[in-house]
């Protein structure tokens, strides 16, 4: 059976944007959609013999969180394969397990609030940080996750050739006949104006060898998906703080995070954190395991 895209549901407006997403991008790509949602009641009622036959509050809260939104998504996308799970273990723990037979986990930003919908909550940031797949976490309004831009945004790090979240953005702008913007930055000599001319020269040099890594960077992908219209952007400036502003005209931003096997902290890197506490559209976070000696950011 087909790997499925997995999202967590907990009932907020957040998460039920996150399930209409999912399903959506199920549909794309031809996945069934499964929706958990991660409840403690089960440990708690079994550790004191039961008075009543009632069924707890908690479970109904829980099973009624999961059916809701399990209606939710086929009445969204008629035809889609959907199931619905409740998980005897907290949130992040029933993720990142889900996530180990998944195609992609998709989670909603927590923010219940305008100052708080600037940030992530926690689960969504673990998630984001130690699964082993790619998490979509869904920013942005639904005023602006229904605009369509047609474009999917990647950022590429100087190690990114051929990387997961390079195949990732090809994929995603494909299914959705988007053309994928591919970004990499580079950083102006800090020792004097760029307009003097001995530092002319110099500065050309790094633009050059900046459009020269995404040659090498798409050189395999761009071969094996010749529908995808590509535009390479080299920019002068800080990663996190371009690719930031740029998504505010995606419809996804796609970003690398690589991790070494032996898991320490939460392994994102600066751009990718930046990006799922600031951007304006949804961003996949695509994890690529290397050894602990090329670990690194974007």
């Amino acid at each position: 059976m087909e790997s499925p895209l997995v999202v967590g549901a907990d009932g907020s407006d957040a998460s039920l944007t996150a399930v209409d997403w999912a399903a959506d991008e199920a549909a794309r790509h031809g996945r069934p959609l499964r929706i958990v949602h991660a409840s403690m009641w089960e440990r708690y009622e079994g550790a004191e013999p039961a008075l009543t036959t009632d069924r707890p509050a908690d479970q109904i809260l829980a099973e009624n969180i999961v059916g809701v939104a399990g209606e939710r998504a086929e009445r969204r996308q008629p035809g889609l394969t959907v199931t619905t799970e409740v998980l005897a273990e907290d949130a992040s723990r029933g993720l990142l397990r889900e996530g180990d037979g998944a195609a992609a986990l998709v989670v909603g930003s927590r923010g219940r609030s305008r100052i708080a919908d600037l940030l992530l909550g926690s689960v969504g940031l673990t998630v984001a940080a130690r699964a082993h797949c790619p998490v979509v976490v869904i920013r942005g309004d639904r005023q602006a996750l229904e605009a369509r831009h047609q474009r999917v945004l990647l950022g590429i790090g100087g190690k990114d050739v051929d990387a997961p979240a390079v195949r990732f953005a090809f994929r995603e702008a494909a299914v959705r006949h988007a053309e994928l913007e591919v970004l990499h930055t580079w950083l102006r000599p800090a020792h004097g104006p760029v307009e003097h001319p001995h530092l002319t020269g110099e500065v050309t040099e790094y633009a050059q060898r900046a459009s020269e890594l995404l040659d090498r960077a798409l050189e395999t992908t761009v071969r094996e998906h010749p529908q995808v219209s590509v535009r390479r952007s080299t920019v002068a400036g800080p990663a996190h703080k371009v690719l930031t502003q740029r998504s505010a005209a995606a419809d996804l931003l796609v970003v690398g995070a690589r991790r070494s096997d032996a898991l320490v902290g939460l392994e994102l890197g600066r751009v990718a954190h930046r990006a799922l506490h600031h951007a304006a559209c949804p961003v996949a976070v695509v994890p690529w395991y290397r050894p602990a000696s090329e670990a690194g950011d974007l």
